[in-house]
């Protein structure tokens, strides 16, 4: 097993194709946390304040359920751990993910994908998840980072 795990979550696609290249370019396992119950249209819908994503994100101790990932986590060293930001944190999902695998004394690097948000309060509200586990923040992926400016960050880490 790797020393080093990319683990997402993706809502419409942009952040788990950050997330492969990122897996390519550490020549590391890519692993998606996925919602037991997919995501639809209307449940990402951030203009209405009834959509299940609003809803999650207004109640910051939503946990929505995960399946489990196909990896045992006790090998890996560093953690990527990628996102969308959603109202300048991670979605509630990134804290059920982080709560139900041990990342006692791993590292975590985070990454997210966003058009124009910034970390916000994302580092202060995983780190309560993230019992024992040092957390770095990363870099927040723009529309229009090239592959080479990405390789090159990644190359940082």
């Amino acid at each position: 097993m790797s020393k080093k795990l990319v683990a997402f979550f993706s809502a419409s696609g942009v952040t788990a194709e950050v997330a492969k290249s990122m897996g390519e370019t550490l020549s590391c396992p890519v692993y998606e946390i996925t919602p037991a119950v997919l995501y639809t249209k209307a449940d990402l819908d951030w203009m209405d304040k009834t959509s299940r994503s609003s809803v999650e994100m207004q109640d910051k101790s939503s946990r929505p359920e995960i399946k489990d990932i196909p990896v045992d986590l006790s090998e890996v060293e560093e953690l990527y751990l990628g996102f969308p930001i959603w109202w300048y944190v991670a979605p509630t999902i990134v804290n059920t993910f982080v709560e139900k695998y041990d990342l006692n004394g791993k590292k975590v690097i985070l990454f997210a994908t966003s058009g124009g948000s910034s970390w916000g309060e994302t580092v202060a509200y995983l780190k309560d998840s993230c019992k024992g586990a040092e957390i770095a923040e990363g870099k927040i992926l723009k529309p229009g980072v090239s592959r080479e400016e990405f390789d090159e960050w990644v190359k940082t880490l």
